[in-house]
């Protein structure tokens, strides 16, 4: 088993679900006793938020970079940055180490594929959904054509992340508010959803989409098992 490094704490709400996730991954595997072999950096997530909003990506960048060489340096062979918006940094983060990065994007594409969907509609913060590093992956590396929510919409699924879905606040109406941003989505063309935020997850669901829905969380933890478990 490969030992799967983990960029956490962007925020620790999402980053336990990858724990869940990944050892739930290979106890299914390997047996009941089995669990990963894993390291885990969690930032401030507070530092981060604050960063991000400054639009400071270089002091971001730098934080990451320096978060993927400690972990390589203590023995991850492979490593997840457990956030989409922080997959802004993930060119640098690849070339700071020699070992591989699971790209979030890839393994949540490939499956809108199997699926059959090309059309996504996206949710995320606004830095995901806005601007063009994840948009243009999932277009130009999969063929997939990207659907974002008008701008009132967007500035409530970020407002909706950031005020309440990092701190574990997990309300209805904010629920409510995303199916229908979702129903507007797919009124625009969508034949998938995909919760391009580590923390959708928490609060949307398949029950809350007419269409299919793509948790980014799950498929990018499911995808390190498969690496870590690879020959």
């Amino acid at each position: 088993m490969r030992t799967i490094g983990l960029i956490g704490g962007m925020s620790w709400e999402s980053s336990a679900e990858y724990y869940r996730i990944i050892n739930q991954g290979v106890r299914a595997r390997l047996g009941p006793t089995a669990s990963a072999s894993c390291l885990l950096w969690s930032f401030n997530f507070a530092e981060i938020e604050a960063l991000q909003h400054k639009g400071d990506w270089d002091g971001l960048t730098a934080r990451m970079t320096e978060a993927a060489r400690m972990l390589e340096a203590g023995g991850a062979e492979l490593l997840l940055i457990c956030t989409n918006t922080m997959h802004r940094t993930a060119p640098a983060v690849e070339a700071a180490v020699k070992v591989p990065l699971v790209h979030i994007a890839d393994p949540t594409a490939e499956r809108i594929k199997a699926a059959g969907r090309r059309t996504v509609g996206l949710l995320g913060t606004a830095f995901t959904m806005e601007q063009e590093f994840y948009k243009g992956r999932l277009a130009e590396s999969h063929g997939l054509d990207v659907v974002i929510p008008d701008a009132a919409d967007r500035a409530e699924v970020h407002r909706i992340i950031y005020e309440e879905l990092v701190a574990g606040r997990i309300l209805d109406t904010s629920r409510d508010r995303y199916r229908a941003v979702i129903g507007r989505l797919v009124e625009a063309g969508a034949e998938a959803i995909i919760l391009g935020c580590t923390e959708i997850m928490l609060l949307i669901g398949a029950q809350d989409s007419p269409v299919p829905v793509f948790d980014t969380t799950a498929l990018h933890a499911q995808a390190a098992v498969e690496r870590a478990l690879a020959d």
